[in-house]
């Protein structure tokens, strides 16, 4: 997986940033989610990413090729960041807790 949990990614097709906090080896959702707003058709053998989205409130689903690392030293800004991480330095977000 070219993506880490607590990597800053932006989105090549959509321009947005965010942080990602939970990888797919491979595509997880139905055929149907897929269908109706994977309309790139990205492929399903290769990793996804669950991502929050800067300045929103909202998360993506996101495939490996459609990202790339954000060069953005700045935090993201999303309602779940602390819920779901515990530090930001460098860059970069770290848990030292599990997720449930």
């Amino acid at each position: 997986m070219k993506f880490k949990i607590g990597q800053l990614v932006h989105h090549k097709i959509f321009d947005y940033r965010g942080v990602v906090y939970d990888v797919d080896e491979t595509f997880g959702l139905t055929e149907e989610w897929y269908r109706a707003v994977a309309k790139s058709i990205p492929p399903k053998d290769e990793p996804w990413y669950r991502v929050l989205v800067h300045d929103a409130g909202h998360e993506t689903y996101v495939a490996e090729r459609n990202l790339e690392p954000d060069t953005s030293p700045k935090a993201v800004n999303h309602p779940r960041v602390d819920e779901v991480f515990d530090t930001f330095a460098d860059g970069h977000y770290a848990r030292t807790r599990n997720l449930n």
